[in-house]
């Protein structure tokens, strides 16, 4: 039995999505993994302040804090991991 050609594909329309800015999509990635935000805000803080201790010439404090911006780093980045973790069950 001789198979005909296969039938020609129709284009699928590609999903549309809402139009979404810069404020409403930070909004939005705070709300569903708050921590990732206040670890960044946290590790910021603790660097400047590390380098006000650095310029003042308090190196111990300096080093203490250079060693926290490390532990905040690795806060974060555990909260990274942590949401991304938690969005991919969600979606299953």
């Amino acid at each position: 039995m001789a198979a005909g050609p296969p039938p020609p594909l129709e284009p699928c329309p590609l999903p549309t999505f809402p139009e979404e800015g810069f404020t409403e999509k930070f909004l939005r990635k705070t709300r569903e993994n708050p921590l990732v935000p206040l670890g960044c805000l946290c590790t910021v803080s603790v660097l400047a302040y590390g380098i006000i201790c650095f310029k003042k010439g308090n190196t111990r404090r300096s080093q203490l804090m250079m060693r926290a911006r490390v532990i905040a780093q690795g806060f974060t980045f555990a909260a990274l991991l942590g949401g991304m973790v938690a969005t991919a069950i969600k979606s299953r």
